[in-house]
């Protein structure tokens, strides 16, 4: 087997050879520079003796004419001779005399003597003057031998004339010409000595001199042709030198790997491929001879066209240059290469078949696909980023077909994520966009595309015709998967999703057009009150405007220092006492007069202006509480991205110091979204702010997404029990009263007071008392009061009276539907803001006169009769006629009621208003 193998080597390495020669000759190697003069002696490889073994490396082979004398086929010119001198015989019917016979003997002898003679002129330097006297033994004495003995034959046998042996030496001297091969010295040596012996015989002064002449002549020959010999030698040994070189280089170029080569026949199966590639395809080397070239690759592959056009230029005989083709390696080692080739045709433009070259492409489209992993997709979830999502929609847009353009586009936004960046860090953030882009993938599916265009927002594109119903159940559906809680780090984090979305062609036809609209419908899901869908309308484009007006007017009002800070007392339920304020910011506009926290407030968290505002917030209501009795608190909210700030400590210290006021009279109220984060920076904070002195209590309690955990280490002074656990705690069947009792034990249990927020009624105050809170906060006791009215309020007292109705209104549903409006033969515009069983929020329609009855159209075909009962500049409360259908979750239906005797009989009509605040 290892015979076997060897033979194998050295057979494909003879025809790497054949083929590497085959490409230095069609000019496929470059030019390589002229080579220096040098001593030919110093790189030759030594022989035996230790001397330059010449003959191999600069003289080629032994028969070489331009540098040996004497060819190894020159003992045939011994039979030659003898053949000669049995001619001379039976033509003259006589027998050489014994000393030619000696002569013609010895001549033969010598030349039988010719292979060691060529033996040792091939271990001769080609320059070396010892090669001429071996020639002359060996060439020209058994030609002088010969020629004397013919001479002495033909004189002294009178039947052997002239005429016959001068025939002999033109036959002897044919031969000699024959078997010197070009050696045009030997060829001079051996006629002179031919015609010398006849010379020498004769001894005549005319013979002498012909003979000198020829000799003279000769020499000039030989001295010429030794010049020439010489030149070509060199010429020679400096082409072999570059063709060695170049077959060097060629073949280094294959064993490393940089690139290979390969022929093929008239009928595309291989003649010539490099080894590596043999070991590449796990084959032998001669394996694939014979084989079709088109075997070394993949090529059922669909869409790539350099597979497609391979066959195409074998079969219409045409060049080609960096294909990129896949080798036929199997699935498990994924190798590409590119390859060129060109038909080659014989001397007679037949043609003969391909020759080519290849290189490995494999590490370069890895580095391309990487490239194109980068430019096309989202890094951190491997979705489609913005250009590629881009790139897919303006493709359904310019399909050739109308019908193919229709799409449906979705922009996405996550609630609170900023809160989780801010609170965990940004690594928590990159884990929780993760789990978002797989269960947003999963929940798309095949239905269309999904990407992800930056931050927390991504993309949805949907293909095809859609109806409105479908995509709204998708929207709830994406909601719903993406608002279930989430595991980073140990910690459950739980997060929201808003939708916007536009449709095509209905709200556009271009890309800009989509987008631009789908991101309008979004922040109207946003302005709605976060984890909804909302559906592109017109109606919006002035809505962003507003917005954008407002974003202006609210920079505006913090460099000009038009904010105001409103206080709504704390009463203490035992004694009915102020025990304290919360601080509530409050803006008025200049044209729209006061705007609810809630439309002002999230936008300055999209634009940064929070953390500026709750600075200038925390040191004004330490002034303002300054100037107030030693016994009141005054309660400042602290956003996560403030309590985030290691700067916050300095700041609360710096604002009570320049107030005098005492530490424990300020309490921050702080949401459980700060407990995301880093729990050794949250402990950090909580000392540092305990350190100072102040009070903290906890905001909002149960409405947020962490774990109890942390009130075993948090130093809180108070829970704040939030109004939605209040609102509807007072009906029957209601579990809130449930809540309210459970986290008032364990506040008392962990030695903390507890506030109730959002009371408004007399029923929900004797509840919260009997449950056991400590304080209250609503406007059962007081609205929120600006500063110079707390102050005034203070000044009566510090008892509070609890006046308000005795029960809650209807619960009421908010929204932003338009419908229109009938007095009379007069049309209006309006929106509703929000809605109950027996009333409505209306905005649009300014100072309307309250007992003003309207045909409210909520529907198609479905209008509801209503009377003003209030209006407040371009808002009004409307009760209805009667009351409305509920859903099975208690949602208002905007449906035509059903027939009377199905109708349930509602009790009377609750008088509607607007949505309070606190």
């Amino acid at each position: 087997m290892a015979r076997q193998g060897r033979r194998s080597t050295s057979k494909a390495a003879q025809t790497s050879v054949r083929t590497v020669r085959a490409f230095v000759r069609a000019g496929r190697v470059p030019a390589f520079p002229e080579a220096e003069p040098e001593d030919e002696l110093q790189n030759e490889p030594k022989n035996e003796q230790g001397e330059p073994n010449v003959a191999r490396l600069l003289s080629g082979p032994a028969s070489d004419p331009l540098h040996f004398f004497v060819p190894s086929r020159w003992w045939l010119m011994g039979p030659a001779l003898l053949g000669v001198t049995l001619l001379l015989g039976l033509l003259s019917r006589t027998v050489p005399t014994s000393v030619a016979a000696v002569s013609l003997s010895g001549g033969i002898i010598i030349c039988a003597c010719a292979p060691m003679f060529a033996w040792v002129e091939g271990r001769l330097h080609h320059r070396d003057w010892r090669r001429y006297p071996l020639m002359a033994v060996a060439v020209a004495l058994p030609m002088a031998l010969f020629g004397y003995a013919a001479a002495r034959w033909t004189l002294e046998q009178g039947l052997l004339t002239w005429n016959l042996t001068i025939g002999a030496f033109v036959i002897a001297m044919l031969i000699a010409t024959a078997l010197l091969e070009g050696r045009l010295v030997s060829i001079v040596a051996a006629t002179i000595a031919v015609w010398s012996g006849v010379a020498i015989f004769d001894g005549s002064m005319t013979s002498l001199l012909m003979l000198g002449m020829g000799g003279v002549f000769g020499v000039y020959l030989v001295i010429r042709q030794s010049r020439k010999a010489l030149e070509e030698a060199d010429r020679r040994a400096q082409r072999e030198q570059e063709q060695r070189r170049a077959e060097e280089l060629l073949n280094e170029y294959e064993e490393t790997g940089q690139g290979w080569f390969w022929e093929t026949d008239r009928r595309g199966h291989v003649t010539y491929v490099s080894p590596r590639i043999a070991q590449l395809l796990d084959k032998e080397p001669g394996a694939l001879e014979g084989k079709p070239f088109t075997s070394l690759f993949v090529l059922e592959t669909q869409g790539q066209e350099s597979e497609r056009t391979l066959p195409f230029h074998l079969s219409t005989r045409s060049s080609f240059t960096e294909l990129s083709v896949r080798a036929a390696t199997g699935e498990g080692d994924e190798r590409w290469w590119s390859i060129s080739g060109r038909p080659v045709m014989d001397q007679f433009n037949n043609y003969m078949g391909f020759r080519g070259s290849g290189t490995d492409l494999t590490e370069t489209r890895k580095s391309q696909q990487h490239v194109t992993q980068l430019a096309r997709f989202d890094s951190l979830t491997q979705l489609a980023n913005r250009f590629q999502m881009a790139e897919w929609l303006e493709k359904i847009l310019t399909s050739p077909r109308v019908d193919s353009r229709a799409c449906a586009v979705f922009l996405l936004d996550l609630d609170r994520f900023k809160q989780v960046n801010d609170t965990m860090g940004h690594p928590a953030g990159d884990a929780l966009l993760k789990q978002v882009a797989k269960r947003l993938t999963s929940t798309v599916g095949d239905m269309g595309r999904v990407g992800r265009l930056g931050g927390d927002e991504f993309q949805v594109i949907l293909p095809g015709h859609h109806q409105r119903e479908g995509l709204a159940h998708l929207a709830r559906r994406i909601i719903e998967n993406l608002s279930q809680p989430y595991s980073i780090d140990g910690a459950r984090v739980i997060i929201g999703a808003s939708v916007g979305v536009s449709i095509c062609p209905d709200d556009g036809t271009s890309s800009e057009e989509l987008i631009r609209n789908a991101d309008l419908a979004l922040y109207a899901a946003k302005g709605g009150g976060r984890g909804r869908h909302h559906f592109y309308d017109e109606d919006l484009h002035s809505d962003a405007k507003e917005r954008q007006q407002l974003e202006e007017d609210l920079r505006d009002a913090i460099a000009n220092g038009t904010l105001e800070l409103h206080y709504q007392p704390q009463v203490r339920t035992v004694t009915e006492k102020i025990t304290g304020f919360e601080a509530l910011l409050r803006w008025k506009h200049p044209r729209h007069g006061y705007m609810s926290p809630a439309k002002f407030v999230p936008i300055a968290e999209e634009t940064g202006l929070v953390a500026q505002i709750g600075e200038w917030a925390l040191r004004t209501a330490c002034n303002d509480l300054a100037n107030w009795p030693e016994s009141v608190r005054v309660a400042v909210n602290v956003s996560p991205l403030q309590f985030a700030n290691p700067a916050l400590p300095a700041i609360v210290t710096s604002a009570i110091a320049a107030a005098g006021i005492a530490p424990s009279r300020l309490e921050l109220e702080i949401t459980e979204s700060v407990f995301l984060g880093d729990d050794k920076s949250t402990e950090a904070m909580f000392a540092a702010l305990k350190g100072i002195g102040v009070r903290l209590a906890l905001d909002d309690f149960g409405t947020g997404y962490s774990s109890l955990g942390y009130l075993k280490k948090a130093p809180f002074d108070k829970i704040k029990i939030d109004q939605s656990f209040v609102r509807g705690a007072t009906i029957e069947g209601s579990r809130n009263g449930a809540i309210i009792s459970s986290i008032v034990s364990l506040a008392e249990a962990l030695g903390m007071e507890t506030t109730a927020e959002g009371v408004e009624t007399l029923d929900e105050l004797d509840l919260v008392r009997m449950l056991g809170c400590s304080h209250v906060q609503g406007y059962i006791y007081e609205r929120a009061l600006p500063a110079h009215m707390a102050t005034q309020r203070l000044a009566e007292g510090l008892s509070a009276v609890a006046r308000g109705p005795r029960s809650a209104r209807a619960p009421r549903q908010t929204m932003l539907r338009k419908v229109v409006l009938e007095h009379g033969r007069h049309v209006y515009n309006g929106t509703i803001r929000n809605i109950s069983q027996t009333g409505a929020l209306i905005e649009g329609l300014w100072n309307v006169p309250p007992g003003t009855e309207f045909g409210v159209h909520l529907a198609d075909g479905y209008m509801m009769m209503a009377t003003s009962r209030w209006s407040k500049e371009d808002r009004m409360g409307v009760q209805f006629a009667q009351p409305m259908e509920l859903d099975g979750n208690g949602s208002v239906l905007f449906t035509p009621p059903r027939p009377k005797r199905e109708r349930r009989e509602y009790p009377g009509m609750v008088q509607a208003g607007m949505k309070r605040a606190g």
